[in-house]
Formats: C-alpha cells, sequence, structure tokens
C-alpha cells in the first residue's frame, strides 16, 4: 500500500487518507441510526474517490486500474443521494 501511494505521489498523505476513510466508515455504521451521519459520510468518500480518480487519470493509468475507485464513487454517491 505504501508503494502505491509513492506511485501517486500522495505518500506523505498516506495516513491521513486512512483515518479519513477509518472515520467515514465508521460515519456509514452510524448512519443506519442516524441518517445524515451516513449521507455526510458517503458524500466524503465519493468526494475522496472523486479525487482518486482524477489522481489516476494524472499519472495515466489504465481503465482497469481505474475501475475500482470509479464503482466506489458511484456507489458511495448513490448512497449519499439516494439510500439515506
Amino acid at each position: 500500500m505504501k508503494q502505491e501511494f509513492n506511485r501517486y505521489r500522495l505518500g506523505a498523505q498516506r495516513v491521513v487518507v486512512g483515518m479519513l476513510q477509518v472515520v467515514a466508515g465508521l460515519g456509514l455504521l452510524a448512519g443506519m441510526s442516524e441518517p445524515w451521519m451516513g449521507r455526510a459520510a458517503a458524500g466524503g468518500l465519493a468526494l475522496m474517490m472523486l479525487v482518486a480518480v482524477l489522481v489516476r487519470i494524472r499519472i495515466k493509468d489504465s481503465l482497469p486500474q481505474t475501475v475500482p475507485a470509479l464503482f466506489y464513487l458511484v456507489l458511495n454517491a448513490y448512497l449519499c443521494f439516494w439510500a439515506f
């Protein structure tokens, strides 16, 4: 994972990104009882995945390498706007 972040040229942000993902995951779980928390967490994750797609485009990754980020972008956008 460390090598991937270095490849993305985001090695210094690795810990921050990981912490944001953990907090957002907990927010999704909290969204089961408090929908606004789930919506906010899903929106944050969708924004994070949008940045991930842009980073992958910037470093010229192939489409198969970019598809997981696109999938999670669509999934979290769905959760943010329609599921909670």
